[in-house]
């Protein structure tokens, strides 16, 4: 019978308990320990299960759990009779900073300050105890009556002693959603103090503590701060040079710890689901049948050398609900993404387009520096992408002699659900009202071409001067911004329609083509449209624009690919996009 799948529940102890459904991820346990790595942080995508394993590793290592060894019986770490003596065996301090989203410093700070009180209030036994002087004590008490008053910088490392000294063993340390605070203090203008303040707190409980055993953090990226920032903030011109300053980060003093990105060989099937785990579990739910459809949507993720890492989100509701929707996109807001795509250059919104149209892209990304460059590097912004999973590596080159420690990844969308995600995304920014939207879907449909030049020129004045961010527009950027719109404008149409984009038919590549499920539905036409910026040279008026962008469907065949899936040819309608500036003209026939 298949187990019960319990959505967002995050504790392995809970799930454990009622045997609800669980894909064993023990073997996580194993290649921690025996990499005997004093600290070590895995950034990985959000809700690719960081959470629950840190609170697996709780429920295996703290004492607070002993003689518990029925939480694993039947999982793969329990054959292990090593590690069936390790479990239960050491004092654990285990704290999350997931809910740590004040938005001004104070507020954050505070809120940290209540995390850590909340450790001393649980572990208010010791006070009881010989293994604290009075002082010790008198301090003890004193933070727990007013924490946020106190300096927290060494209430870990204390904490740590305290528990070492009545335990007899040395601690381990477990921080879930380390950078949730950093992306806050980044969106809302404080990180410069945050920083500070973290890097004290994280010197005094992972570096120099001496009571420490090991630690683990886990979080969606290495946040590092560069003093670029700071400096271009207080310069008159408002710029400054990345190689003429020094990098300033939380972990600067942290010469112990181990970093694991999403490009790292290590711990690579220990988050996510891989394609045997997924495919038992839809055998399992009886769905079987759904394996390809599944691959589609959900695949795609790549953690180091290991591919075919799928997204555990999407897959455990996929397996509920028997139904296939963006659950993970649709998880969060997404705000840094969107607010930095928005606002980008043109050249980051033509990478998105080329994106969108299942092109590669090629592209300098460095890990470790994710939000240190948001504000003036362009190529910062993949970065951040690719360790949040809405891209994935295809291939990775190091540059050893031009750019010399800098790679270069191909990247791609990851899968499916990723590509509707940012269709959407596009469709929000260009369409504020969903009412027009339909309009302009079903004129297309129609073949009504007064009403598409209608609505297509009123988003035109309202977005091209947005869109060009302030720099002089680019004649060629109005052909990319409306090839990506009217993908986006079509993306609630993928029950009617299979949607394409820059694909071969005929004899050259068509810019968009949208084919028909249903072939006998005369109301459902097969199209292809053409997008074309004013060439000066060749044409005096978008008249004559429109023109040559419909004579380049008729020329290159563009109809053959529709008519050799089946799509009658008088059923097919051709569209051409002519461009110049702020001005849109389109023609059909």
């Amino acid at each position: 019978m298949a187990k019960v799948i319990s959505i967002g529940n995050q504790s392995f102890e809970s799930i454990r308990e009622k045997d609800n459904f669980y894909i064993d991820k023990t073997n996580f346990i194993r290649e921690w320990w025996d990499n005997d790595d004093t600290v070590t942080l895995i950034t990985r995508p959000r809700r690719f299960g960081k959470t629950l394993n840190m609170s697996m590793l709780e429920c295996f290592f703290s004492n607070k759990y002993k003689d518990r060894g029925d939480l694993f019986e039947s999982l793969e770490i329990w054959k292990d009779e090593k590690y069936r003596k390790l479990q239960g065996t050491y004092p654990v301090i285990f704290l999350s900073f997931a809910s740590i989203k004040g938005n001004t410093f104070e507020l954050a700070k505070n809120q940290i300050y209540e995390k850590i009180a909340e450790l001393y209030e649980n572990n208010r036994f010791l006070l009881e105890s010989d293994c604290m002087s009075d002082t010790e004590k008198a301090k003890y008490r004193s933070f727990l009556e007013n924490p946020i008053d106190k300096d927290v910088s060494f209430a870990l490392n204390s904490l740590s002693k305290y528990l070492s000294s009545y335990f007899g063993k040395n601690v381990i340390i477990l921080l879930d959603e380390y950078d949730t605070p950093m992306q806050e203090a980044y969106v809302n203008g404080y990180w410069v103090e945050l920083v500070a303040f973290t890097r004290s707190l994280f010197n005094a409980a992972f570096k120099t503590n001496p009571y420490l055993e090991r630690a683990m953090m886990t979080g969606i990226t290495t946040a590092e701060y560069s003093a670029v920032r700071k400096f271009a903030m207080q310069t008159s011109n408002g710029s400054a040079k990345a190689e003429t300053m020094s990098k300033e980060s939380i972990f600067s003093d942290l010469n112990n710890l181990v970093v694991v990105t999403t490009t790292s060989n290590q711990y690579e099937t220990a988050f996510g689901f891989t394609e045997e785990e997924v495919f038992n579990s839809l055998d399992e739910q009886g769905l079987s049948d759904k394996k390809d459809i599944v691959k589609t949507w959900y695949d795609g993720f790549t953690f180091g050398d290991k591919k075919d890492i799928y997204n555990p989100w999407s897959i455990i509701n996929f397996l509920k609900f028997k139904s296939l929707k963006t659950y993970w996109a649709d998880s969060s807001s997404n705000g840094l993404i969107n607010s930095l795509v928005q606002k980008g250059s043109p050249y980051i919104k033509t990478m998105i387009e080329n994106l969108i149209s299942g092109e590669k892209i090629n592209v300098i990304v460095d890990e470790q520096i994710v939000f240190s460059e948001l504000d003036y590097s362009e190529d910062a912004v993949w970065s951040l992408m690719l360790a949040s999973g809405y891209l994935k590596v295809v291939s990775s080159e190091e540059l050893n002699l031009i750019r010399e420690s800098d790679n270069e990844y191909e990247l791609a969308l990851t899968n499916r659900e990723i590509l509707f995600m940012f269709r959407k995304m596009i469709l929000r920014w260009f369409s504020p009202a969903k009412r027009e939207t339909n309009e302009f879907i079903r004129a297309l449909i129609s073949g009504d071409i007064e009403s598409m030049n209608a609505y297509m020129n009123k988003v035109t004045l309202k977005t091209i001067s947005y869109f060009d961010t302030g720099n002089t527009p680019s004649d060629e950027e109005p052909e990319r911004f409306f090839h990506g719109f009217v993908l986006g404008l079509m993306v609630d149409q993928t029950e009617n329609y299979i949607i394409n984009s820059n694909r071969e038919s005929g004899y050259g590549r068509y810019d968009i083509m949208l084919e028909p499920i249903d072939k006998t539905n005369e109301k459902l036409p097969g199209i292809v449209i053409e997008f074309k910026v004013i060439n000066p040279r060749k044409e005096n008026s978008l008249e004559e624009t429109v023109e040559a962008a419909l004579k380049q469907i008729e020329e290159k065949n563009y109809n053959a690919e529709l008519i050799k899936r089946g799509v009658k040819e008088e059923n097919i309608h051709h569209y051409g996009f002519a461009f110049k500036g702020k001005e849109v003209l389109i023609d059909g026939r």
